[in-house]
């Protein structure tokens, strides 16, 4: 045999060799897409969405005795209802929406809730007359046709109104009072940009390829839903191959900070701090926030802002009788001190603290909406925390900024105080990692003296209600980052007198708030306040159940967004019958939230909810349209 032959008698098998190899890649590649098609497209549980539940607008209520009787149902036992199809552990929007998504297909739910009034962070509370919004300020995607509000519309049953910010919606302002720079930011598909760059000239290039990679990479967050829902085999064959940063550009921009993004877009540091302003909506300084949680932000806001007409409190107002029409109830002043497992392990109840004795419930389903520190560190018990595969989650987590809230009574019209619809983010310089990270590092009377970053906003110019509801008088909401451990000593104090000490550390930090607040809005001055107080990090953990007075729930840093971390902390826990809902199962704020409600009713109910809210959409776009034609 010629050596070119015996080379030839080689080469031939392997070549054949590799084309089988190709063949079996090919159809292990199909059958993973056709697959993904299957699961993705094929719906297998009820649809909550299956039938339009609007109807027609109802006299809006405002007697606070009769929302009362909604939002403010004190548990006992005999309240209960029987039968329970699923106990949900929290009241945020997280755990009523996940309640309604099962409501809507015929499961009874019971909602139980440790503070003394529905909602969690968007729960109001009134005092000397004045009515104060806790957490929700504005929320983006609520143009009829969006998912996102035809959702909504089908989980409040139509009743929840939703009032337009002004635009410019949020304002930047940058600097100290002798050099204080302003810069308004538009809603708006092109808006946004061409108003950005008549304040920057110069750096329309920038300003462009910033929009391009936000929009980009916030539309490949339904990626990040899909990990979340997929069976976890096939979820990690994705993460674990790394397709999923091929298939995803959410997931490949995941791994870079803002602070690196935005650098290398521009020099001017102006320009860098508009582009990153809004980090504040979930708790992490550039330097340490991905560029795709902040993405959504940006691209969230780019159609409009809005705000719930009535408040915050309408939201649960109007999603707790859908609960109860299916048979389920929300009970308040319902702590739940621990969740009950069967000798194999499986959750099967909880256990609320009624006094000092302990009334136990039973249901085949838990859901926790407390968090997943909350859950897995106190709720559980013992021995199921010491689980490799819960110790890998929490592993994986950490808590999130806490934060600091002012709330302000004032005497006067919005008109007669300067107050618009907008949101006010105020910073002493440019450079928000330096700023931040030097005022956190401060003990805490420094800190009180120099609170260099604060939101404005003033819920009462929002809601189109208010003037009827309250006449002459006006709120101011302000928000700022505060350690936990400048107030934990007096963490175990009664709420309402925590002593000397803390009062005056709080009212450090008003002062100093207050002084930057009257310097931007000149027609607030102090005889036009009536009522101000402050809530702390620990205030949060007596009224939101935050372990360490966070906001946003775990830590939304860069680790927050490994998709490694997106395929373990998912809906379904390592414990059978228990799952997760809200913040922690998905993104923070009120989008954030509902969406870990979908992904959770989704592991409950075997179908893609995301995919169904899509579907609705187009569903509603449909009959609107064929309405307005006859």
């Amino acid at each position: 045999m010629e050596p070119n032959e015996e080379v030839n008698a080689v080469t031939v098998p392997s070549g054949l060799g590799r084309g089988a190899i190709m063949i079996a890649v090919s159809i292990i590649c199909a059958a993973i897409v056709i697959f993904l098609l299957h699961y993705v497209f094929g719906g297998r549980g009820p649809d909550p969405f299956e039938k339009d539940t609007r109807e027609p607008l109802k006299k809006r209520v405002y007697d606070k005795k009769e929302k009362n009787k909604v939002l403010k149902q004190g548990f006992v036992a005999n309240r209960v209802p029987e039968n329970l199809d699923a106990i949900v552990i929290g009241s945020g929007v997280g755990g009523l929406g996940l309640a309604v998504l099962l409501a809507k297909v015929g499961k009874r739910v019971l909602v139980l809730e440790q503070h003394s009034r529905a909602g969690g962070c968007c729960h109001t509370f009134t005092e000397k007359g004045f009515e104060f919004d806790v957490g929700i300020h504005y929320i983006g995607e609520l143009l009829d046709h969006k998912p996102f509000r035809c959702m909504l519309d089908q989980m409040t049953n139509g009743q929840l109104e939703w009032e337009p910010l002004e635009n410019p919606f949020d304002h930047v302002v940058l600097g100290p009072p002798e050099n204080r720079r302003q810069y308004p930011i538009y809603s708006g598909r092109t808006r946004f940009t061409d108003e950005l760059k008549k304040c920057f000239p110069g750096e329309e290039k920038a300003i462009d390829e910033f929009m391009k990679l936000a929009k980009k990479t916030g539309n490949g967050v339904w990626f990040l839903a899909l990990l979340k829902i997929l069976p976890l085999p096939l979820a990690k064959f994705l993460v674990h191959t790394g397709l999923v940063r091929h298939l995803s550009f959410f997931f490949k921009m995941a791994p870079r900070s803002l602070t690196d993004v935005v650098n290398e877009l521009t020099e001017n540091k102006d320009l860098r701090a508009v582009f990153s302003y809004i980090f504040g909506t979930y708790g992490k300084i550039p330097k340490d926030a991905s560029f795709a949680m902040h993405s959504l932000l940006v691209t969230h806001y780019l159609n409009g802002a809005w705000y719930p007409k009535g408040g915050a409190s309408e939201i649960a107002y109007h999603m707790i009788p859908i609960i109860e029409k299916a048979g389920g109830a929300v009970l308040v002043r319902a702590p739940v001190n621990r969740i009950l497992f069967n000798d194999a392990k499986e959750a099967c109840g909880v256990s609320v603290m009624k006094g000092q004795e302990e009334v136990h419930i039973h249901a085949p389903l838990i859901i926790s909406d407390a968090g997943i520190f909350n859950t897995y560190q106190k709720l559980i018990p013992k021995d199921l925390q010491t689980m490799p595969a819960i110790q890998k989650q929490l592993s994986m987590l950490k808590h999130g900024e806490g934060g600091l809230s002012v709330f302000m009574g004032l005497n006067g019209t919005k008109e007669e105080l300067g107050l618009k619809a907008d949101n006010y983010w105020i910073f002493a310089e440019n450079n928000f990692d330096e700023l931040v990270v030097n005022y956190m590092k401060k003990d805490r009377e420094e800190a009180a003296k120099n609170v260099p970053l604060l939101f404005v906003a003033s819920p009462s110019a929002k809601d189109p209600t208010w003037e009827a509801r309250s006449p002459g008088k006006s709120t101011l909401s302000l928000v700022t980052f505060a350690k936990y451990e400048w107030f934990e000593e007096w963490k175990d104090g009664k709420v309402t007198n925590r002593g000397r000490d803390y009062t005056e550390l709080k009212q450090a930090f008003i002062d100093t708030i207050l002084e930057v607040v009257m310097d931007v809005f000149p027609k607030i001055t102090r005889d036009k306040i009536e009522y101000i107080d402050a809530g702390t990090p620990i205030t949060n953990t007596h009224y939101i159940g935050a372990p360490k007075g966070e906001i946003y729930g775990a830590d939304h840093s860069i680790s927050r967004f490994d998709p490694e971390l997106n395929i373990t902390v998912r809906a379904q826990t390592p414990l059978k019958n228990l799952y997760l809902t809200g913040q922690d199962v998905f993104l923070c704020g009120f989008a954030g939230a509902l969406a870990g409600a979908l992904t959770c009713g989704s592991a409950i109910l075997k179908r893609n909810l995301h995919l169904d809210t899509i579907a609705l959409a187009k569903r509603t776009a449909f009959i609107n349209t064929k309405l307005k034609g006859e």
